[in-house]
This record gives structure tokens, sequence and C-alpha cells, in this order.
């Protein structure tokens, strides 16, 4: 009995890098390419027409990027699962997607084999983490806490931002929240990261517990 193809849509704003995916899905019959999208919103609307199993989904994309297209992609269609595919390993964004819903993340350094693999994973309901994105997380979770004298260093604002991440919030929450843009959040994020000594959101957000801010 011959299975269905594993239907896909990808996104990413880089014409070269969608049409390296065409050609590699192509080559596969287990694989149908279904629809293509240059940004987040694309991405949301094409993923709600086209109803794939897989959407192959880059987070930096301008306009709506990838991190913001998540939770809408979920919401317009909950089966379709979510596979990152990113340049970078920046260890909050990558736990920030995965916390909103998507089930795995591979690097463009990826080989075509692992890629596949990875698609295929997500698509059997499976995870699917890049080995050097899996020991980043690792790392960041291990880390020593911070010292605690360092919160006299933060501003209103980056205190106020702390309390919404220990709060369990995303950045656009967090955005309306506060009622500034997302780009400002992740800005925040990043001044409360490098002032705090902490490499990621989930470091973030046990500093809070442990020091008492909420």
């Amino acid at each position: 009995m011959t299975l269905p193809p594993i239907r896909i849509v990808v996104a990413d704003d880089h014409p070269i890098v969608r049409q390296g995916l065409r050609l590699l899905l192509s080559v596969e019959r287990e694989f149908e390419l279904v629809g293509e999208a240059k940004n987040g919103a694309e991405a949301v609307e094409v993923v709600g027409g086209a109803h794939p199993d897989v959407v192959i989904l880059d987070l930096m994309m301008p306009g709506t990027d990838g991190q913001a297209a998540i939770p809408k992609i979920r919401q317009v269609c909950p089966e379709t699962r979510i596979l990152i595919l990113t340049s970078f390993t920046d260890d909050e964004l990558v736990v920030e997607a995965l916390r909103a819903g998507a089930a795995g993340c591979m690097i463009k350094d990826s080989s075509p084999e692992e890629l596949l693999e990875a698609v295929r994973a997500v698509a059997r309901g499976e995870s699917a983490l890049h080995p050097l994105v899996a020991q980043r997380l690792v790392q960041s979770i291990r880390r020593p806490p911070p010292r605690r004298d360092t919160l006299g260093d933060l501003t209103a604002r980056e205190l106020e931002v702390l309390r919404c991440v220990g709060h369990g919030l995303a950045n656009q929450q967090i955005a309306d929240e506060l009622q500034v843009s997302i780009r400002t959040v992740h800005s925040h994020i990043r001044n409360l990261l490098d002032k705090l000594d902490l490499e990621n959101r989930i470091q973030l957000a046990l500093y809070v517990r442990d020091s008492g801010l909420l």
C-alpha cells in the first residue's frame, strides 16, 4: 500500500532558499510541495488554504516574521506541524519558537539528508532538533543562576519586561501589555540577557522566580 505524500509548505524570504528546498523535495516521491511564502503573513495564508502536513518556516523574515507566524499558523491549521529552518541558533528565539508550538528546529547548514529526516520526524508527530541546537539548549539550562544584586542595574521598563517574562507572556503579549513594538521587546530581552549574564528566556523566567520579583 502506497502512503500519501507528506504535503509541505516552504516559507523563507530568500528565493534561492525556496528554490533549493523545492528541488530537494522534488527528488523524493514521498514529499509534495503544496505552497511557498516569502514572509510570515503569507505563510499563515498559504497554510490556511493548503492545510499541509508540515511547514518549513524561517524565523527571521521581513514584515511578519516566522516567530510571530507560529501561533497564527497553529490557530488556522492546528494539525500542521512546524519545522523551523534557521541560519542561527539564538537560544532565546528558538526556545520561544518551540514554546509557541514549533515541533523542531534545524539550521541551514544541515545536510539534505538531515533536513529530510527532520521533515519525516515531525510529520510522524515527533520532534526534531539539530544536534547543535540541542547542545546549546542543554548548555543554557545547565548554566548556574546569576547574581541577584544585578537587579539594581535594570531600568524600570526592563523590570516590567522581566516580570512579564516571569508570568509566561510571549513577546507579542508583552508588546501588547506594555504598548510597545515587538522589536522593542526583543531589544529589552537582549539587554536583560546581557545585564543578567543569562543566555535564554528559560533562564530569565527562572531568575524571576528565584529573585522574588513576582
